[in-house]
């Protein structure tokens, strides 16, 4: 089918969407349809012209089910990539945890300020990739979802409930008797069945909701260690996610995992290398890193020191576990007892480690702590570690080649920091806004509110730097880190801030309602790509697309999903695989 036919029928799509918005059922899988039956009169020879087999019209949300999420995200997949053909080698997903458009805005303006740069025209290295969309984030029983939902929307291509990691929208939370049978094949699962070469690595622990969605499965994000499944449920045959890790069972397991969570990993008989007074946390007595270092080329690493001795060249699966919970934040990683390597240098090293492969590699890298520190109201931590997030995106640019490796930036949700106000050109965008009130401007002037008082261009809708006082910190500005027990309301109204910095690392941008932690956001956020097949993302695309996007444009992916039952006639995957079926075949 041509491509401009394909394009015609998705600019219909559009407009009926945007005509039909308040009816009960949605036209898009009406509009499907329509595809399906413009491209079975046309002659196919690619696979990008393939006829796609469309889910029927359902009642939204009810009649959604992993099916039908996996089969609609195939056929928008199919539709955005046209006449491309599956030709990437490599796939590297960027995550940046939290990472919302203001975020975005915001880090690259103190990017460029940091370098006395124009920082509103600056760009982050993945600002300047070609292809962009915008992703619907909600999850199945949530407006405003978590990184469990969302991170197993981007790897399986099924968008599921909150709190669930590989695990389809049936199951119930916490229930892994009724999660069996539910398992969602994972994009990593596929890259090992193809004898590929995987790695994750993260800032967070591991085991944390966006990593463990690469390789695991519970019905509860919360199960990272042993410790934390009740007796009841291990009995039930739980496994939490560390041991989901080292003991993967598909291909020859993970080559590279780097990040955090190290005490997860060792027996509570064990003392932690770095803080000798944190204990392991298995209470089944295994030694799981002692484990992973059995394995053929096995190497494991938790301080800066080890990690740049590495000997690549005879290493085939690496572990690094720098910190016993996560990752220092950028801004803090100097001050690090024993030292940690930053984002990008842990991305060079996988990148370098997973090229060995001549099958080709499939890399996920994620900023984890932007969303921390948004979650504890300091709006520079959060965009230090966007740049640092950028830094990693720039190693892996330079790293590979756009001819054969497919790169997607993205994030799995926002936050509720704003970006408000009519600063002047150039006012530090942690500063206090100078300049009007209102459209009509007041030069470099302080801007004040209502009451005569100044403000910050950054602020959050709800969280701990809500200005009344607590049981830790007094009435006015609070500072990093803030973890109260009570709040109290505000008495005598905002603070002046004349005299604060709120350039200060460790200011807390004010919150309008008290919250122990500022809360996610709903709003779409951002995807970036570059390399084959990203000339898909375009549009406004759901979250699940993205999986379908990258199934469809490597060939060891979409062959590995056909022979699971996936593909249709045509060898398109439009049919949800079974993970069961994956795992005899891997072995």
């Amino acid at each position: 089918m041509p491509v401009s036919a394909l394009v015609t029928i998705q600019r219909i799509m559009t407009r009926s969407i945007l005509q039909e918005s308040t009816m009960r059922f949605r036209p898009l899988p009406l509009a499907l349809a329509v595809l399906v039956a413009a491209c079975a009169q046309q002659p196919t020879t690619t696979l990008a012209k393939q006829p796609v087999a469309a889910p029927a019209p359902i009642e939204r949300p009810s009649g959604e089910t992993p099916e039908w999420w996996f089969a609609a995200g195939a056929a928008t997949a199919a539709a955005n990539r046209g006449d491309a053909p599956a030709k990437a080698k490599n796939v590297i997903v960027f995550l940046g945890d939290g990472m919302s458009i203001p975020t975005i805005a915001a880090a690259h303006i103190l990017a460029g300020q940091q370098k006395h740069l124009d920082g509103e025209s600056y760009r982050l290295s993945f600002e300047t990739l070609p292809y962009t969309a915008l992703s619907r984030t909600y999850e199945t029983d949530s407006q405003t979802p978590d990184s469990a939902g969302t991170m197993t929307a981007i790897m399986t291509g099924s968008k599921t409930k909150a709190g669930f990691i590989g695990i389809s929208q049936v199951a119930k939370r916490g229930d892994c008797a009724s999660a069996r049978g539910h398992e969602l094949v994972t994009a990593l699962e596929l890259a090992e069945a193809a004898g590929m070469a995987t790695g994750a690595v993260t800032t967070t622990r591991i085991t944390h909701a966006t990593p463990a969605a690469t390789y695991g499965h519970l019905p509860e994000r919360d199960w990272e260690v042993d410790v934390e499944i009740p007796a009841r449920k291990r009995e039930q045959g739980c496994v939490d996610f560390a041991r989901q890790l080292v003991e993967f069972p598909v291909g020859d397991g993970l080559e590279v995992a780097l990040g955090g969570g190290r005490t997860e990993f060792l027996p509570a008989s064990e003392r932690d290398p770095e803080y000798p007074k944190l204990p392991g946390q298995r209470l089944d007595g295994r030694d799981l890193i002692a484990e992973w270092q059995k394995r053929p080329g096995a190497a494991y690493v938790w301080n800066a020191e080890q990690f740049a001795k590495l000997d690549l060249a005879h290493t085939q699966h690496l572990l690094g576990l720098f910190e016993p919970s996560h990752l220092q934040y950028e801004h803090d990683r100097p001050q690090d007892t024993a030292g940690e390597p930053s984002l990008a240098e842990m991305t060079r090293t996988a990148i370098r480690l997973l090229q060995k492969n001549p099958n080709g590699f499939l890399l996920m890298v994620e900023g984890g702590r932007i969303d921390h520190a948004h979650h504890s109201g300091n709006a520079y931590r959060a965009l230090t570690d966007t740049i640092a997030f950028a830094d990693a995106v720039q190693a892996a640019l330079d790293l590979t080649d756009a001819k054969d490796t497919l790169i997607v930036v993205t994030a799995d949700h926002s936050h509720t920091m704003t970006f408000a106000g009519y600063p002047v050109r150039g006012n530090p965008i942690l500063g206090k806004v100078h300049g009007g009130s209102d459209f009509e401007g007041g030069g470099n002037e302080l801007a004040r509110d209502q009451l005569g008082l100044p403000y910050t261009t950054l602020s959050y809708a709800n969280g701990p730097g809500y200005f009344g006082p607590s049981d830790r910190q007094p009435a006015g500005p609070k500072r990093y880190p803030h973890q109260y027990s009570r709040v109290q309301g505000i008495e005598k109204g905002r603070p002046d801030l004349s005299d604060i910095d709120t350039e200060d690392p460790d200011y807390m941008q004010e919150a309008t309602v008290p919250m122990k932690s500022e809360s996610h956001g709903g709003e779409d956020v951002a995807v970036f790509a570059r390399g084959p097949g990203a000339e898909a993302i375009h549009g406004e695309i759901e979250q699940n697309v993205i999986f379908h996007v990258i199934a469809q444009s490597v060939a060891p992916l979409r062959n590995e999903l056909c022979k699971l039952g996936a593909c249709d006639a045509h060898g398109v995957p439009v049919k949800r695989p079974s993970e069961s079926a994956l795992r005899p075949a891997a072995r």
